[in-house]
């Protein structure tokens, strides 16, 4: 490593000392499926850092969920289904409506006492949304409003 250090000019010494200092990002995404499985909200709720991995495999492992939650769901009377899949090092919660909208959360941490309330702002968030008459049921929520109030959600639930 010596070796290597030294090999490297002032611009490779900064980038990498700046690498070694980096923090890994807290991931957190959000996904809410509608009651035929279309996408209605996505959000990345991840703190600032670096990623371990590729975000693209947090949608297979969130779609790969999605049947567990479907079996899940007749199972209990329960609305929050809790850690319904695990893959690696991450964890997918859910959240089923009464309506069979499902909210999914992939995470790192697992912290129900932080998630189940979460789920239910998030879930009176968007009831709140599909009250609007601009909102049709199932298709996808594109407010500024209603996005910037689960981020600010998940900053209460999910201080790092």
């Amino acid at each position: 490593l010596a070796h290597l250090h030294l090999q490297l000019s002032a611009h490779g010494k900064a980038l990498l000392a700046m690498a070694l200092n980096a923090r890994l990002a807290t991931v957190n995404i959000l996904v809410i499926v509608g009651k035929d499985d279309s996408p209605i909200y996505e959000a990345d709720l991840s703190s600032p850092g670096i990623r371990e991995d590729s975000p693209h495999l947090d949608q297979f492992i969130i779609h790969a969920a999605q049947d567990l939650v479907d079996e899940m769901v007749w199972g209990t009377s329960a609305m929050f289904l809790r850690v319904v899949d695990k893959f690696n090092d991450y964890f997918v919660s859910a959240y089923c409506t009464a309506g069979h909208v499902r909210m999914m959360l992939l995470h790192k941490n697992r912290n129900e006492e932080a998630i189940r309330p979460f789920f239910a702002e998030v879930h009176d968030l968007y009831i709140k949304a599909m009250m609007s008459p601009f909102q049709t049921p199932d298709s996808r929520i594109e407010s500024a409003a209603f996005d910037q109030r689960v981020k600010a959600a998940a900053r209460r639930h999910f201080r790092a």
